[in-house]
Order: C-alpha cells, then structure tokens, then sequence
C-alpha cells in the first residue's frame, strides 16, 4: 500500500516534472514542494485557526481561574482542560496536524529521491517497475542528480561546496536549522500566559524543530534538505500573505522595571 498510494505516485510527479524543467531534478523538487505546499493549504490554515483559538483560550479568564484551583492535581487539570477544548470546539492536536502529515510525506520523498537516483541495475529495473506508462523513462534514465554543487541522491557532505580545515561545511543543513527555526518563530502566536504549560511546551518544539530537521537534513539526502528549504520559506510566505506572521518574535524581549 505504501509504494501504491505514496512511493509510486511521488516518484511519478517527479519525473513528470522532470521532464518539463529542463531535465532538472533540483527544480523538480522545488516545483513539487509547491504543490505539496498548495495542496497542504487548507491545513495550514486550519493550524492557523487552532493556534488562534488556543491562544484566546489560554488569555480567558476561565482557563487562568482552573490553571490555579488545579495547579496541585494535575490530572484533575488535564480533565478541567479537556473540558473546555469540548465546550469552545477546540482540537488540542488541530495545530500539529500539518506537521505530522509531513512525516510520511518527508519518508516518501526521500525513498522517492534514492528510487529515481537509481544506477545500479537492480535499482534500474526497481524503478522502471514503478513508473506509470506515459513516463518515457528508457528515454530518460538515469536522471540527471546534479543541483547547484550537489548531488541530490546523496548528502551533501559527499559532494561539499566549501571545506573549513579538512571539514565539509553543511550549507544546506545549516540553511535548514535557520528557515525552521525562523518558521517556528514567525509562525507562533505570542502566548497569552507564559508560564502556562502548553506555552512550555511550544517553546521547547521551537528549540527541538530545528535540530531535527538539520540532523536529518545532514545525515540523508540533500535533496530532502532542499524540500525542507523551499518549504519553510513557502510556510514562512503563506502566512505572511495572510496577514499572520509574527515579526515581534524576532524581536528581543524588553524588561521593564517596576518604578515606585
């Protein structure tokens, strides 16, 4: 079922894409990034919708009134917050929906990438296996796996555009850990009660995002480095042409004394 409805597909849209954009594998993916992006919108807009709604909840003074009458009695807590979720409509996992939707979409093409790099015979034959009859694929395999100075099928410190005393320097994996982090921040609504645990908890994903997304960017191929760049930066714009980003984020946090 996996290779059905996920490898075979994105393997296919790939080399679709391929061919119009000049035999261009990098390209391909950026295009395809796109449409994941655009196919993936209303998603995205309803994570917007629940961080929303979850950032009105925390700043009621309901929720602030059971934040301190259950701070002793945690699962009493956790049950008075379940409550409220069902009353005001809200799904506590509504804002990760997209990201764990990403999850096999990320596996997918990165076993997509490694299929349609094939060269080895057996690999070959393993992907003309997959492609749909109207890819010309004897007319064009083995893809061309060279983007700007990497080569997609492998990671990027197989092939390194600037070494630093005998040590590749991972550009894109650090272009990675910047975008996401930047996303994280631009894209998470300030939160009503700082102290509240699910504020905790979106503070540490934001520290924890960006290192595995740059660990996995470093470890497998570049070309999944290059989806996780162009798609961060496409996340960053679609909530910026919505009105929604946060800019204040980037901003360092100001102190005020109390004067007496």
């Amino acid at each position: 079922m996996w290779n059905t409805f996920i490898l075979a597909p994105m393997v296919n849209v790939l080399i679709w894409i391929y061919t119009f954009f000049f035999h261009n594998f990098g390209l391909a993916i950026i295009i395809f990034t796109i449409l994941i992006r655009l196919i993936t919108y209303p998603l995205t807009a309803q994570q917007l919708k629940s961080q929303h709604k979850m950032q009105e909840l925390q700043g009621s003074k309901k929720w602030q009134e059971i934040q301190k009458k259950y701070k002793d009695d945690k699962e009493k807590l956790a049950q008075e917050q379940m409550k409220i979720y069902k009353e005001m409509g809200i799904n506590p996992l509504g804002s990760c929906l997209p990201l764990i939707i990403q999850f096999p979409i990320m596996i997918g093409l990165y076993q997509s990438i490694s299929l349609a790099m094939a060269s080895a015979p057996i690999q070959l034959l393993n992907l003309s296996r997959n492609l749909y009859t109207f890819i010309p694929g004897s007319q064009l395999i083995p893809l061309n796996s060279k983007f700007l100075w990497m080569n997609l099928g492998l990671p990027e410190i197989s092939t390194p555009l600037f070494d630093l005393f005998g040590f590749a320097v991972p550009i894109m994996t650090i272009i990675v850990v910047i975008t996401t982090w930047l996303q994280s921040k631009l894209m998470t609504p300030p939160p009503a009660n700082p102290g509240d645990q699910s504020a905790q908890m979106s503070k540490m994903m934001n520290l924890y995002m960006p290192i595995l997304m740059g660990w996995i960017a470093y470890s497998l191929s570049s070309g999944l480095a290059l989806y996780f760049i162009i798609s961060n930066v496409l996340g960053v714009a679609q909530y910026a042409i919505m009105g929604k980003v946060n800019w204040s984020n980037l901003l360092p946090k100001r102190k005020v004394a109390n004067l007496k």
